[in-house]
């Protein structure tokens, strides 16, 4: 844009000058005027020149120098005091600060020793009062705040030797876990006594074992090891008992134990917080999920306990469901051999843990999985076991172990032959 201009104007200064030049030709009077005033600005211009460079440039220079100067100096002079200044405060305050430095330094070199002294005697008080065993130890703990005067200083070693002692005491988990004769003690065995129902007669047994062989397909047979049959009937002389047969090598099936049991109330019911729940026990076929045995469980559904819970793994709508065997408690245990559970199958607590154990330490291995119906999302408990492209039955870690459960109560022989 700048050259644009500078272009423009030469171009109107270049016009102009052609445009005066024709009209000097042109006019011969204009001509001699115009020369008549170019020799007078010419003779007049060169003197009025002079006179202003004499007059008014070559005295404002000078004294534009001049004071340029005087201004250099004053600023100059105004600058250089700060440095002298400065210079004569930083030594004012660097004299006293090396005083304070020693009296700080031995004050704090002093406290150490005192308070590293105190806390051992308030540790060495504590121990004294009970130098004999642990059981002591723990009877006279509240007596150890009071007297402190004692100042035995040996004392602080059997201190941290006998604080020891209450883990053992800490060790219940692992008596629920471990099923031997410790188990007992933590079941709530002594709430309610056991009822004592008749047990089935050696013949019914017999006929208990017929009817389980004839429920089972040769796949399950030859593919689990321990049979659980439930009756949930609500009358008959096998009503409300799980008979537990072991499978030997011969393929025979023996009864290792018979105990009573209750299955669900079979009604639609409200729990405590208001829900609406089923408290009805399917019959079926079904296994036992090894990644959910506890030793303690809480229903959280029925806020009920479910001690030595062996949960089935049977899925229902896409579900896991919260069938399970387990031991009642409380009041639970007189009802044994009644419908009064909200659906799972309750033992004896000394039958539970004893079952527990049985499973855990006997019968993990490779056992076959139900089929499941991907429409519904619901596993199979009509005995419909899965296989793969070839056949053959498909086998999974597990527990070898079937629960058949049905309701059916064992018939009357005697009352069936009139």
């Amino acid at each position: 844009m700048g050259a644009l201009r500078q272009l423009s104007g030469l171009f109107l200064l270049t016009a102009s000058a052609f445009t005066v030049a024709i009209a000097l030709q042109d006019h011969p009077a204009l001509r001699h005027g115009v020369e008549d005033t170019a020799g007078f600005t010419k003779v007049h211009g060169i003197e009025a020149a002079v006179a202003l460079n004499q007059y008014m440039i070559q005295p404002g220079w000078k004294f534009t120098r001049a004071e340029s100067v005087a201004l250099g100096r004053k600023i100059a002079s105004e600058f250089s005091p700060a440095p002298k200044q400065v210079a004569q405060v930083l030594p004012a305050p660097a004299i006293p600060r090396p005083i304070p430095r020693p009296e700080m330094r031995v004050a704090k070199a002093v406290p150490p020793a005192p308070v590293m002294q105190k806390p051992a005697p308030q540790v060495a008080m504590l121990p004294p009062p009970a130098p004999v065993t642990a059981p002591d130890l723990r009877a006279s703990v509240p007596e150890a705040s009071t007297p402190t005067p004692p100042q035995s200083q040996p004392a602080p070693a059997p201190q941290v030797a006998m604080a020891l002692p209450p883990k053992p005491t800490m060790e219940l988990a692992p008596q629920a876990t471990t099923p031997a004769a410790q188990a007992p003690g933590v079941t709530p065995e002594n709430a309610s006594p056991v009822p004592n129902l008749p047990a089935p007669s050696p013949a019914e047994l017999v006929r208990v074992e017929q009817r389980l062989k004839d429920s089972l397909t040769s796949e399950m047979l030859a593919n689990f090891d321990l049979f659980l049959y439930v009756s949930k009937a609500d009358n008959g002389p096998w009503s409300q008992h799980m008979f537990v047969f072991q499978k030997q090598a011969s393929g025979d099936l023996v009864l290792f134990n018979s105990w009573p049991v209750s299955t669900g109330r079979e009604k639609i019911e409200f729990n405590a917080a208001g829900a609406k729940l089923p408290s009805f026990t399917p019959a079926g076929y079904y296994e036992l999920d090894a990644k959910r045995f506890y030793p303690h469980y809480r229903s959280m559904q029925w806020n009920e306990p479910m001690p030595y819970a062996m949960f089935f793994n049977w899925v229902k709508d896409g579900n896991q469901t919260g069938l399970a065997i387990h031991a009642a408690s409380g009041g639970d245990i007189a009802m044994l051999g009644n419908r009064a559970s909200a659906g799972c199958v309750r033992l004896p607590p000394e039958a539970a843990r004893q079952l527990f154990t049985l499973i855990k330490t006997q019968y993990r291995g490779l056992a076959p999985r139900f089929a499941m119906d991907r429409r519904t999302g619901t596993m199979s408990n009509d005995g419909i076991l899965l296989h793969d492209a070839s056949g053959k039955v498909q086998l999974a870690q597990g527990y070898k172990v079937l629960v058949f459960i049905e309701n059916y109560g064992g018939e009357n022989v005697v009352a069936a032959l009139f």
